[in-house]
């Protein structure tokens, strides 16, 4: 087999060491091994001994965050490739006795590591507080529901009337009864906007048995959430400042329907704005994990489910796939609504949202604005096929069908 790159490594990343593999053909000796630690010191060292050897490309798996720290310290000084671990594991020929570092290093001489997209750094310190505030949002909705175990327990009804706990009203009877009030006719007096119409519902609903270790549990939600909630708007701000450079991809991508100005910054932070990573859009849709797998033998397929990866995209677009279909007299809607009928609402709205990043793709890489192709895309596509449909359906009903071309 051709040998692509005749001076290379690979790498072993642990949490507390690293094993370094170098392979050259040249050398006395095609393998050398040595052991460095993980701290900044002896990975500079392993910077200097890796240009010792004069290698050009340097390979590791990615394995948890422990590839990071070795990754920066390494970029700008070799040709990085990291590779998925699943992907080596599948290349066949390996032995339980080979060290994995040698493994990894002639991979890589021969060219069989496929390099894993791995973003600007300023991209992955984006990418690092879009998830950030995703897990803080999460949070928040978990002392929510806590705060509604708690009523729940004190046999005050609340959730039952008030469609968030944490609004304007919800708050304000939440205070008041942390301050000691228990009467139910008080706490309703204390709703707001459209919560006063349900007056006699509320009075009903906060006629329980609060005590004070409810108060105690509700205080120490409460502020905890406020804690969440400074936290998120500090992680906001943030990101407009980490935005600023590349604003006009979060722009166009608002232009797209479903999309707001959270799911644009999170599609930003997971896939950047330079779009010259991926060769086309449907290697960055795969990348997603938003198209069928290959599961097929002897002529059958056998699934088509999608694979496990790009979770944090993924979701945020089935998010906003599900908000665009809401929009009536758009492409995404008539998409939905036509593969809905065939494959079921899930595999749809993934349908969807591999559309919208499809698109996103294009925008971002020709700085355009989205354009919407039209609820009657599909039919102009192909009339024949749409009114060999509509007759069919019309025949199930029991009328006669006459076509006659109009003047």
């Amino acid at each position: 087999m051709e040998v692509l790159f005749p001076r290379c490594a690979g790498l072993d990343v642990h949490k507390d060491t690293v094993v370094a593999c170098v392979r050259c053909v040249s050398a006395p000796k095609a393998h050398e091994v040595r052991t460095f630690g993980t701290t900044t010191r002896e990975l500079l060292e392993l910077t200097d001994w890796l240009a010792s050897f004069r290698c050009t490309h340097v390979g590791m798996e990615a394995t948890g965050v422990y590839w990071k720290p070795v990754w920066h310290l390494l970029e700008g000084s070799f040709e990085l490739v990291l590779a998925n671990a699943q992907h080596i594991r599948n290349v066949p020929g390996r032995k339980t006795d080979v060290n994995d570092a040698m493994w990894i290093a002639d991979l890589l001489a021969h060219g069989l590591v496929r390099s894993s997209f791995v973003p600007p750094a300023r991209i992955q310190e984006l990418r690092d507080l879009t998830r950030t505030r995703k897990q803080l949002v999460r949070e928040i909705s978990q002392h929510s529901l806590r705060i509604q175990k708690v009523l729940e327990t004190a046999n005050v009804k609340l959730a039952s009337v008030l469609s968030d706990v944490l609004g304007q009203s919800g708050r304000a009877m939440l205070a008041a009864i942390i301050a000691g009030e228990d009467d139910p006719e008080q706490l309703a007096d204390l709703a707001k906007g459209t919560a006063r119409k349900k007056r006699a519902a509320l009075v009903e609903a906060l006629r329980g048995h609060v005590t004070a270790h409810h108060r105690t549990m509700l205080q120490l939600h409460l502020d905890l959430i406020a804690a969440l909630e400074s936290a998120l708007e500090e992680v906001d701000t943030a990101v407009g400042k980490a935005l600023a450079p590349i604003s006009y991809a979060a722009e166009l991508l608002k232009t797209i329907p479903g999309i707001a100005d959270v799911a644009a910054h999170v599609i930003i932070a997971e896939i950047g704005a330079d779009m010259s990573r991926f060769p086309t859009a449907g290697h960055l849709v795969s990348w997603a994990g938003l198209c069928p797998r290959n599961d097929e033998s002897a002529g059958k397929r056998r699934s088509t489910r999608v694979r496990k990866s790009g979770t944090w995209l993924k979701t945020t677009l089935v998010t906003a796939a599900w908000a665009a279909i809401r929009k009536k007299d758009c492409y995404l809607r008539s998409q939905f609504l036509r593969l809905k009928s065939r494959r079921g609402p899930k595999k749809a709205i993934l349908a969807v949202a591999a559309s919208m990043l499809t698109a996103a793709f294009y925008m971002l890489r020709n700085r355009v604005e989205y354009r919407d192709l039209g609820a009657d895309h599909f039919d102009r596509l192909d009339k024949t096929k749409a009114a060999e449909r509509l007759i069919r359906r019309l025949k199930t009903m029991g009328f006669e069908v006459q076509l006659k071309h109009a003047a």
